[in-house]
């Protein structure tokens, strides 16, 4: 199964909205990372809304992307 990511809407309380290539929507929530690393500037709402279509997963313009496979499995179906 692919799991490329073709679009990202950001979501109030750190959740993203993702569509995968299969038309599948899934919600993923983004706040257990948020005390690791570079995910910690996410925290500022601002910055945590920057988030776009890489490739085929997300990224912020901090340069912090999560792998298309984290996402689809910790995500879910809306």
């Amino acid at each position: 199964m692919s799991t490329a990511v073709t679009s990202v809407q950001p979501l109030p309380d750190y959740q993203l909205l993702l569509t995968f290539e299969t038309g599948e929507k899934r919600r993923f929530d983004v706040t257990p990372y948020l005390g690791r690393g570079m995910f910690v500037q996410l925290t500022d709402v601002r910055l945590f809304n920057t988030v776009h279509v890489s490739f085929d997963t997300v990224e912020w313009s901090n340069g912090v992307d999560i792998c298309p496979e984290v996402l689809y499995e910790g995500s879910v179906a809306v």
